[in-house]
């Protein structure tokens, strides 16, 4: 099976490459910084195409010649979800793109949806849940999956949407929370700043995230969304206190310094039955 990944050297497209790699695939990785590709440790490995995926004058027969799956994680401007632009800009640029994919041949498509699709409903939330997003970033994919439903009538392909929750490991964004308690760890610091971490979210590794999307790739019939998280509520709290055991450090928390953010529920989690049922693992 080859394999088209977008946004190859994000966050989670360098951790799926590498998933998709050890599973056997063909891959032809697609990013547009030369120099981050050169740093992976696969790019010997794959087929790898330095593109502005959103360029009018990209060479969409070439990109996708001999290409079964496409996996389109691209998308810019993150982490910063309130921007208008996510549906200025990205989102019709990345609905020609996927379009232009699918009418040149590809049949099958998984997009990384997100967790700010549900908006501010809380506990846990099922794929049947109907989405309610309220943040632009959430708005955006939102509607980005609508128009590629509609798209699927016209031009049938398998679309399958991975809805992603809150993710961490290596490459995650310098500004997230534990890669800003490593960096306290690592510095020596007395105390670390945070809110008062009683909200619950669906946290899961980066490389789970990557096995699971990987293993929704190869269900070639599998048609529809899926949660991909961990489906295990746990508060910020308890996330931080369990790095600092894992790092052996005795940091004074300074709970409360920041307040809860108003653009999240305080409590939200991932039902993963549909994943579980699709992984083959017990429930």
């Amino acid at each position: 099976m080859k394999v088209l990944v977008t946004g190859a050297t994000g966050f989670v497209g360098r951790h799926l490459v590498a998933a998709l790699l050890a599973r056997g695939c063909a891959l032809r990785a697609v990013a547009r910084n030369v120099e981050t590709a050169a740093s992976m440790p696969w790019i010997n490995d794959v087929e790898f195409v330095a593109a502005d995926i959103h360029a009018s004058d990209l060479d969409m027969a070439a990109l996708t010649d001999g290409i079964d799956v496409l996996a389109h994680l691209a998308w810019p401007g993150l982490p910063n979800y309130r921007a208008l632009f996510h549906f200025e800009h990205n989102l019709m640029a990345d609905y020609r793109f996927i379009k232009d994919a699918v009418e040149a041949g590809v049949k099958q498509v998984l997009v990384t949806g997100t967790c700010f699709e549900y908006g501010m409903q809380s506990g846990p939330l099922s794929e049947s849940v109907e989405p309610q997003p309220s943040n632009p970033y959430g708005l955006a994919k939102h509607t980005l999956h609508l128009f590629l439903q509609n798209l699927a009538q016209e031009h049938p392909f398998t679309l399958q949407w991975a809805r992603l929750f809150y993710l961490h490991g290596e490459g995650q964004n310098p500004n997230s929370l534990l890669a800003a308690l490593d960096r306290a760890i690592d510095s020596g610091d007395a105390s670390f700043n945070m809110s008062g971490g009683e909200q619950l979210r669906d946290f899961l590794p980066i490389a789970s995230a990557a096995d699971y999307l990987a293993a929704i790739l190869h269900q070639r019939d599998f048609n529809g969304v899926i949660n991909c998280a961990s489906g295990q509520p746990v508060s910020v709290r308890a996330l931080v206190e369990q790095r600092l055991r894992e790092r052996g450090a005795a940091l004074n928390l300074n709970l409360g310094h920041y307040p809860y953010p108003s653009h999240e529920p305080m409590a939200f989690w991932a039902v993963t039955e549909r994943l579980q049922q699709l992984l083959g693992e017990p429930q």
